[in-house]
């Protein structure tokens, strides 16, 4: 197992993958870290569905594309680019040997009368969700896994949920790509701190003297 740090500073998305096939017990281990992830109220307002068979894989991947398509056009995007990135988006779904659709569900969050705190509520259960992706993310690298966080169902929902048999209230919120790695990306480039924190005060990069905090 590779140390915690070196875990989160040497995770990759994954885009290409091995055709092996990932053992259930591999599955469940990652899932189960995605699980002990922070939600508020501690909702855990996460719900998966796994999908291993190929049939189902590229169903949901040619559905998805479809949905994809009529976007494109609306942005005027050439035909023959939108049939070259919808090949490329169908191969990738149908090839990758472990879907995880990442789903959200309110049924344990807080209920409010007015749409603010409707809102702020909704928002703290994407947080709470996306937290569990991290986990699942840095699992998956910790045992030898890749992934790749894709984001497809919030731009079609309603086919993920009529593909999948997903209750109309659940609502999809990312397919994660899982399995062994066949390439090794190099690290992306960061941000320096000192371009993205503040002290006390939006702007102010003054801190408190090293060892204060």
């Amino acid at each position: 197992m590779q140390t915690f740090v070196n875990v989160i500073k040497s995770r990759r998305s994954i885009r290409k993958f091995k055709p092996d096939p990932v053992s259930i017990a591999l599955i469940k281990k990652i899932l189960d870290a995605a699980r002990w992830a922070p939600s508020a109220h501690n909702s855990q307002p996460w719900r998966f569905v796994v999908v291993t068979d190929k049939i189902l894989k590229e169903k949901l991947a040619k559905a998805m594309a479809e949905a994809w398509r009529e976007d494109m056009i609306k942005n005027g995007i050439p035909q023959d680019e939108i049939s070259k990135l919808l090949k490329e988006s169908i191969k990738a779904f149908t090839e990758t040997p472990v879907l995880i659709v990442v789903c959200l569900t309110m049924e344990d969050m807080h209920r409010y009368p007015d749409e603010r705190r409707k809102r702020a509520e909704y928002i703290m259960a994407v947080q709470s969700v996306a937290a569990s992706i991290q986990n699942i993310l840095l699992m998956a690298h910790a045992l030898g896994l890749g992934s790749c966080w894709k984001c497809a169902p919030l731009f079609c929902p309603d086919t993920v949920r009529r593909i999948l048999e997903i209750p109309q209230d659940i609502d999809p919120q990312a397919i994660l790509l899982v399995g062994y790695p066949s390439e090794r990306p190099k690290p992306p480039p960061r941000r320096p701190l000192e371009d993205i924190v503040y002290y006390e005060k939006w702007g102010s990069k003054e801190g408190k003297s090293e060892g204060s905090y």
